[in-house]
């Protein structure tokens, strides 16, 4: 399956440093993955709906760990991409956060 096009729509929050929009073939899209700070560095998580048990369960998911890797090096490239393009101030937290 050949992935067409990542967008990389920034975000200035602790954790949240972006959401993802992926085109497979031209032909269907995914929204709203996340590129998040974990505790070892950045991580790509998948879209997820919050179940009635207050957990999260993904919605769209690759069902293999090589397609896995494929996306997730693509979305962390484009998001090093907008990163470098928006600055430093873009990776700065507002004050406000975490409080």
């Amino acid at each position: 399956m050949e992935i067409t096009e990542v967008r990389i729509h920034l975000r200035n929050e602790a954790r949240l440093k972006a959401f993802a929009t992926v085109t497979f073939e031209n032909a269907f899209v995914v929204h709203n993955m996340k590129v998040v700070n974990g505790n070892n560095g950045l991580i790509v998580c998948m879209p997820s709906r919050k179940i009635k048990d207050g957990t999260y369960k993904d919605i769209a998911h690759p069902i293999n760990n090589e397609f896995r890797g494929k996306l997730e090096q693509l979305i962390l490239k484009e998001y090093e991409k907008e990163m470098a393009k928006a600055g430093p101030v873009a990776a700065v937290p507002t004050q406000t956060e975490g409080f």
